[in-house]
């Protein structure tokens, strides 16, 4: 019997209706996600630097509030994003999450941990280009990598046949290669609306991905979610190190690189 692996153009192909179906469970993993409160309360407690966390597509700093909320609780200066609707990289909302980021690191003198749920993920790739030092880590929950094509060549063409600048600064180049800096991408096989193979980060000696079972909508409010991002921010500064998956959480979170 034929038996097609999970990254199979194929087999993604055929299944994007049920994933795409399977959105619909969002509101029960936030259900979840209020539930495990609780359990949560297990999660690292952090060291009180700032987290910047970014929104996904068409979404708003609403939509991150739980895990907000979630991360202030950890014992972190969560902030939001400050831009209202999440349309892309539209003239000046780069230079405006530049200016947040410049602001919330005291003008580089405390580097902050950038949290981006899909589209948002690209705009944390985007500021761990530009601005290096003042970033230290980058967590993408559901974010397009490695598209094809790139995000930013879309956004480009956008740019030359509409005449509508978009605010990406042609300096970065591609998002979709190594940062300088930690970075991890958190995605779920079942998610509806990124491809999981595109959501990878690449490999590199401080670049991680976790699984997780979840909706691409539900992703920044799952239990799972909230724990992986808790335990990625408590690190100590300098002391990067992955995901590890001792005991109980070997059984809530696949080994990376199956099949």
């Amino acid at each position: 019997m034929l038996r097609l692996p999970a990254d199979n153009e194929i087999f993604r192909t055929i299944t994007a209706p049920l994933r795409l179906a399977l959105e619909a469970r969002a509101p029960w993993e936030l259900g979840a996600g209020f539930a495990a409160q609780p359990l949560l309360t297990l999660a690292p407690k952090g060291d009180g630097h700032p987290v910047l966390v970014l929104p996904l597509m068409f979404g708003t700093d609403i939509n991150t509030l739980p895990l907000r909320r979630f991360l202030a609780g950890r014992g972190y200066a969560a902030s939001a994003w400050g831009q209202g609707l999440n349309l892309g990289p539209r003239a000046g909302v780069f230079e405006a999450c530049r200016e947040r980021l410049a602001a919330l690191s005291d003008e580089g003198r405390q580097q902050v941990s950038l949290v981006g749920w899909s589209l948002g993920g690209l705009f944390a790739r985007a500021l761990a280009l530009a601005a290096p030092a003042e970033v230290r880590q980058v967590i993408c929950l559901g974010t397009p990598i490695a598209a094809d094509p790139p995000p930013a060549a879309l956004w480009r063409t956008y740019e030359q046949l509409t005449g509508d600048p978009m605010g990406l600064p042609p300096a970065l180049g591609d998002l979709h290669g190594r940062l300088p800096v930690p970075a991890t991408s958190i995605y779920s096989r079942s998610d509806g609306i990124v491809a999981w193979a595109q959501s990878r980060e690449p490999d590199g000696p401080q670049a991680e991905n976790i699984e997780v079972e979840s909706s691409h909508l539900g992703l920044g409010v799952h239990p799972l979610t909230l724990y992986a991002v808790a335990d990625r921010l408590a690190q100590p500064l300098g002391q990067w190190q992955p995901f590890r998956r001792d005991g109980l959480l070997g059984l809530l979170y696949p080994e990376p690189g199956r099949g």
